[in-house]
């Protein structure tokens, strides 16, 4: 079969639904749940499974030319300059040298899109874990001016960026806010982001960052909720990880950490025990990542069996995004992205909705 017409199967659901407009200048949290629809399109029935893969993940195995084929399908908004698309959860952005990544395909979707020589840059991604959001610039001094924006916006602690996500538990409090100091540590040959409590200065000095997110709960069902999170914290090496969180894996421990792991979070939920039915954290430096274990009654509301259940891709969306107008005082533009297939059909098997 050709591949085209596959990747057409798995990316057809992508294309539409990415919503452009303006929004008010001071559009709170709040604000945009209540008001945003579930994009149109994105739906998918809920049902068994069967062996039919998780709707919406990109193929195993892609030759570049593939790779460049689904990123071009994956193109949900252009306009000047800006490309924007909806990434699928598992592409990395950078990796190491020879390893398939935005990145290293730039160049080739460049060409594919018709810029020829102005190549396109990151200007905003999100991680290879999530889905969602990803902004491409082919005019350095407009991906200068929004790198520029996000910077602001993370000096001012005022969000830019709403991820989705569906949380295995339900957050105590319907709305608030998350701090936390967090490391890298290499635990067992992997780089795991880990909590520490009430660091030093030295910890400072060594790589500990001080971390910060606002979340709140969207909808609650069967035990489970989604959830809106905006990292108020971001990167600093990278320009295009100028409005991501300080670890790309923030999100995540932020929500482990309220003992409601993020839904597919393979690397990270193993830390949250459970004994008579009361939820605790473990140790997190004792805690080797392992796939996520689901109740029997959450299973069955899923549809799933325990081996599809080992391969739940992470629902972790980068949905929302907030670009600065034209002039100075323009209201700012925001970008939306619809859900992944699986995502949505994860709500609706819980029976949650965005609005």
């Amino acid at each position: 079969m050709d591949g085209r017409r596959v990747l057409g199967r798995f990316w057809s659901g992508w294309r539409r639904g990415l919503g452009v407009r303006p929004v008010p200048e001071d559009a709170g949290f709040g604000t945009e749940a209540r008001h945003q629809r579930q994009p149109r399109g994105s739906c998918q029935r809920s049902g068994p499974l069967g062996d039919q893969p998780f709707a919406g993940l990109l193929p195993k195995n892609l030759s570049r030319e593939e790779l460049v084929d689904a990123l071009r399908a994956a193109v949900v908004d252009r306009k000047g300059p800006l490309v924007t698309l909806n990434k699928p959860q598992g592409l990395p952005v950078t990796g190491k040298p020879g390893e398939l990544t935005l990145f290293s395909v730039l160049p080739e979707l460049s060409q594919s899109l018709g810029l020829r020589e102005q190549e396109l840059q990151v200007v905003r991604a999100s991680g290879k874990e999530s889905s969602g959001l990803v902004l491409l610039s082919s005019c350095p001094q407009t991906a200068s001016r929004l790198q520029k924006y996000f910077t602001h916006a993370r000096r001012a602690q005022r969000p830019t960026a709403t991820y989705c996500a569906v949380t295995d538990g339900i957050p105590a409090a319907s709305e608030g806010k998350i701090q936390a100091a967090l490391k890298l540590e290499h635990i067992d040959g992997v780089n795991l982001t880990v909590p520490v409590k009430a660091p030093s200065r030295k910890d400072i000095l060594e790589g500990v960052k001080k971390t910060l997110s606002h979340f709140r709960v969207v909808a609650t069902g069967s035990g489970c909720a989604l959830v809106q999170l905006q990292p108020l914290t971001a990167a600093h090496c990278l320009s295009w990880l100028s409005c991501c969180p300080v670890f790309s894996s923030q999100l995540q421990v932020h929500m482990v950490l309220q003992l409601c792991p993020v839904l597919g979070d393979h690397m990270y939920s193993a830390r949250v025990g459970t004994v008579l039915g009361q939820r605790f954290l473990l140790p997190a430096e004792n805690n080797k990542p392992q796939r996520q274990v689901l109740d029997e009654a959450l299973l069955r509301r899923l549809h799933l069996t325990p081996s599809q259940a080992a391969q739940l891709p992470l629902h972790l969306h980068l949905h929302r995004l907030l670009l600065p107008g034209t002039r100075a005082r323009d209201t700012p533009v925001e970008l939306l992205a619809p859900l992944p297939p699986y995502f949505s059909r994860t709500l609706q098997c819980l029976g949650l909705r965005l609005q």
